[in-house]
């Protein structure tokens, strides 16, 4: 039995992927380790029960050991509200961690030899680099209902004088919203992914719509070029070549690319073309995500969402056929890295084996159904999430 000295934080969460939480864990990580964690629940009824307080406690957790797991989780929306009887639309709790931790979060497609890319040109991983910060994600919104002018004011902390600006003038209803980052961020953003392509070898690509936000936009672009000028050596040491796109032109080039690459994104842009990059190697359920600090914090993630159509059925007592794979290596990356940190070669080295049991199951021919229809050659049938889980621990 292998021991763990410090303990990961386990944040736990919702839907499918919390059933599919409890069973790595039983199937995989028990039988072989002596699991050390320090638990949080997020499920969406004890974020609400807890005025989201819990999510604040599991970032802070983080802060003290290093390092965490974190099961998929509910962001609720309206409808989502009535269904639970919630309290209020509670945000998304990834984006509160990740403001508290102030990381970057880095994506990256798990590759098997028989799950050919829907897109052709891609033979190497094509890695995303998400800002973790503000945004969309931190954004304030008011619903207009009525004529009446918008504005946007800055008063300075040590000033009377205000900066002013009129967004529009209504004539009638609409919807207007305000979106703020900081200097700070920005330039941990840039940093963390400098740091990532030189550790990796990777070329970086960081991409903006400056041409249209000439100034939040072309504010990040101008912290990306200091960073780089910062570290120019660093780079050409390593052999490492900075690109600067616009996001259209990105977006254009990355489906020509081979792959091979660390992709910066703003905090939206990343959110969706982590999506697309996942999808472009075959499945949302084979993506890892791991949110990195400045100051060397660690949270890895299962980078889609809850599966809640297949646990309506798992409700039923129905058969489901989930992918388990980011999940597992949620688990996986965060027990590595607890190895590491503690110089545990052996707990390292048994997250990797984990890893390569379930390369081997799936290029045996035993997957899911979201990978059986990508499959070739295709296997005779696809496995449900039990027989998945299982084949995955017999390898083991």
């Amino acid at each position: 039995m292998l021991e763990m000295k410090i303990p990961i934080v386990e944040i736990d969460g919702d839907e499918m992927t919390r059933v599919i939480w409890s069973m790595i864990k039983e199937c995989l990580l028990k039988p072989f380790i002596n699991l050390k964690t320090e638990y949080y629940d997020l499920s969406i009824t004890e974020r609400d029960r807890t005025d989201d307080q819990i999510t604040k406690d599991a970032a802070e957790a983080i802060k003290k050991y290093g390092v965490g797991c974190k099961c998929a989780t509910i962001t609720p929306n309206a409808d989502r509200v009535k269904e639970f009887g919630l309290k209020k639309q509670w945000p998304s709790p990834n984006g509160t961690i990740r403001g508290i931790l102030d990381g970057t979060v880095f994506r990256n497609p798990i590759i098997m030899k028989n799950i050919p890319p829907f897109v052709r040109s891609w033979k190497k991983p094509i890695h995303i680099g998400r800002h973790a910060y503000g945004d969309i994600y931190k954004n304030i919104e008011i619903l207009i209902n009525e004529a009446g002018i918008a504005k946007i004011c800055f008063t300075p902390e040590n000033s009377e004088e205000r900066i002013t600006k009129e967004i529009h003038s209504f004539k009638g209803g609409g919807v207007v919203m305000g979106i703020h980052n900081t200097e700070k961020s920005i330039r941990s953003f840039a940093r963390s992914c400098i740091n990532y392509a030189i550790s990796e070898k990777l070329p970086l690509w960081f991409a903006t719509k400056d041409t249209i936000s000439k100034t939040y936009h072309a504010y990040f672009r101008d912290i990306f070029n200091e960073e780089v000028k910062k570290n120019e050596d660093r780079l050409k040491e390593a052999d490492v070549m900075y690109r600067y796109l616009l996001i259209d032109d990105a977006v254009a080039q990355v489906i020509k690319n081979e792959g091979g690459i660390l992709w910066a994104c703003m905090n939206y842009d990343g959110d969706v073309m982590s999506d697309m990059v996942a999808a472009g190697f075959g499945s949302l359920g084979m993506m890892t995500s791991v949110l990195v600090s400045p100051d060397g914090l660690f949270e890895y993630e299962a980078a889609h969402g809850t599966v809640t159509r297949h646990f309506r059925e798992y409700q039923k007592g129905n058969p489901t056929s989930t992918n388990s794979v980011a999940s597992i290596f949620a688990w996986t990356g965060a027990i590595g890295k607890r190895g590491q940190l503690d110089n545990n070669k052996n707990l390292t080295e048994f997250a990797r084996k984990i890893e390569y049991s379930v390369k081997e199951t799936i290029e045996s021919g035993i997957m899911t159904k979201d990978l059986f229809l990508l499959a070739d050659p295709k296997p005779d049938k696809y496995a449900s999430t039990e027989e998945f889980i299982d084949a995955v621990a017999g390898k083991l």
